[in-house]
């Protein structure tokens, strides 16, 4: 059972100054390759595989017919092939849905989620930390570029990619699975924090980021989870673009993915609904959590487009009681991802 000071330690590494390591690994990771690749995946995808240059990724969303979400994922281009990295949760329909294709024409897809695994370093101090171990290539890469580094004492050569998972500065680290655990004492070594999941979780909500099967799942239309970095409006036709497309253009969507600051700590399970003052059902919450930056419970909620003026005062009803709480732009914790 961990102690309250490890998870105030592990907090304060990636929040003040510092630096920590997540294991990500537990996402699951596909190669696509072909040379129809990218003709199948852009029909398939919100954003525009045609503009994916090498060595650069990508956040896309696999949509259904009814524009309704998927999979939330990253494309990763590399040399011929493409690393989609997704969530646990979404893998086997990911999966599915693109074998699928497989005899359709020249289109592979290969499941490396067992044989790879996934590091992320989190923090303001994360450049230098990943440049001590992984080399100036690696540290030094952007934000939508890809790079490739070097490990000396087995000669993997793990791909990196600038990303944030927390708010605050960071890499992603795709490696072979027999490397991972080399990697991560090597990064903690250079002065990272080993991150606990209930830490990581807590980092992920005050940075405003939806998780798939918990703040986003087949039920939401993707315009409603602020993944609009991961659609392309300019694209030709793939799957759910009509959809899409029309609440794009008619101005906003009924409800939308947006932070609620509680007026009291209680512990609030996904589904607790939320009302406005004068008592109308406007919404639910998919998330929560006790925010020590903010030093109050906060919670991640769809709520009614009429309601998401940052400031609304709002009520949560669970369990028979009612909560005061008010509607909060996102992120709650704008970190050093931020500065740049």
């Amino acid at each position: 059972m961990k102690t309250e000071t490890q998870a105030s330690n592990e907090y304060s590494a990636v929040r003040d100054g510092g630096a920590g390591v997540i294991d990500l690994s537990s996402r699951g990771r596909l190669l696509v390759s072909g040379s129809e690749a990218v003709m199948f995946l852009n029909g398939l995808i919100t954003n525009d595989m045609k503009t994916l240059a090498v060595n650069s990724w990508m956040p896309a969303v696999f949509p259904n017919v009814q524009g309704r979400l998927i999979a939330a994922v990253r494309v990763i281009h590399r040399d011929d092939e493409f690393l989609i990295d997704t969530e646990g949760a979404s893998l086997t329909t990911v999966t599915k849905l693109l074998e699928r294709f497989t005899l359709a024409g020249d289109f592979r897809v290969k499941d490396l989620s067992s044989e790879t695994a996934m590091l992320s370093v989190q923090g303001k101090n994360a450049t230098e930390i990943v440049q001590n171990v992984l080399g100036e290539t690696a540290a030094n890469v952007a934000r939508e570029q890809v790079a490739t580094a070097k490990l000396e004492n087995s000669g993997g050569e793990p791909t990196v990619i600038r990303a944030t998972h927390t708010g605050e500065d960071g890499y992603d680290i795709f490696i072979n699975a027999s490397d991972a655990k080399s990697l991560g004492e090597s990064l903690i070594r250079a002065g990272a924090q080993s991150i606990g999941a209930e830490t990581a979780e807590t980092l992920r909500i005050e940075a405003g980021i939806p998780r798939f099967g918990i703040d986003m799942d087949e039920t939401k239309v993707v315009t409603e989870t602020n993944l609009d970095d991961a659609v392309s409006f300019t694209k030709g036709c793939y799957i759910g673009q009509e959809i899409i497309a029309r609440i794009k253009y008619r101005g906003h969507v009924a409800k939308k993915l947006t932070g609620l600051l509680l007026g009291e700590d209680v512990a609030l399970e996904s589904g607790a609904k939320v009302f406005s003052t004068d008592g109308k059902e406007i919404g639910s919450v998919t998330s929560s959590t006790i925010s020590p930056r903010l030093k109050n419970r906060i919670g991640l909620a769809y709520v009614k487009y009429d309601y998401l003026e940052p400031g609304t005062k709002v009520r949560i009803i669970f369990s028979d009681q009612k909560y005061p709480a008010s509607v909060t732009e996102l992120p709650f914790v704008r970190g050093s991802w931020y500065a740049h």
